[in-house]
Order: structure tokens, then C-alpha cells, then sequence
């Protein structure tokens, strides 16, 4: 008879919910990280570098690097490695350093 470790511990977890990134929706579970929440679903960047365009995502997991930066709730520069994942939270990739609108 094969047990879950939730089973083992007598866990009792809470329904998954949905966010979305880029208008996609997603499945996240309570206590997830956004960045988990993204890997999770297969998505493994969510920002690009200001000066190459290059891909990014979660590096350290850890808020020490700063690689995974994104655009939370329409706020810019969230280490998504340390930000809980919400019902109904709204992630965009976030483009350079994320305030495009303040460029010359």
C-alpha cells in the first residue's frame, strides 16, 4: 500500500488556485513562491537583461541575485523567488530594468 508523504503527516493542503503570466493562466499551490509557481508550470524566464534582450528566470532562489525579476501586479523589480503566490496575482515579463516609461 503506497502512502504520499502529505498522507504520512496527515497534511491536509489547500486547493491550488490560478495567476496568470502574460495573460496565460496558471496553476499555483498555497505556499508556492511565484518563481515556483512559474516552474512549475514549465515557464523558466520571465525577464529580459536592459542591455542584450536576454533571457531570465530564477537563478539562486534565494533574493540574492536578482535574476529573477518580474513585473507582479503591475509593479516592477519584484524578486519573484521571494514573492508568495496569490490567487488571481497578474505576472508580465518584465523587459530591462522594468520602467520603460522612464527612458529618454
Amino acid at each position: 500500500m503506497a502512502r504520499t508523504p502529505a498522507e504520512l503527516v496527515g497534511a491536509r493542503p489547500e486547493p491550488p488556485f490560478e495567476i496568470t503570466f502574460d495573460d496565460r493562466t496558471i496553476t499555483a499551490l498555497p505556499g508556492q513562491s511565484v518563481a515556483a509557481a512559474l516552474w512549475g508550470a514549465g515557464i523558466l524566464a520571465w525577464r529580459t537583461t536592459r542591455g542584450t534582450g536576454r533571457p531570465r528566470g530564477a537563478f539562486c532562489g534565494i533574493g540574492q541575485c536578482y535574476d529573477c525579476l518580474a513585473t507582479i501586479n503591475g509593479t516592477p523589480n519584484r524578486r519573484a523567488c521571494l514573492v508568495p503566490a496569490r490567487p488571481g496575482d497578474a505576472v508580465t515579463t518584465q523587459e530591462g530594468n522594468g520602467h520603460a516609461e522612464l527612458s529618454v
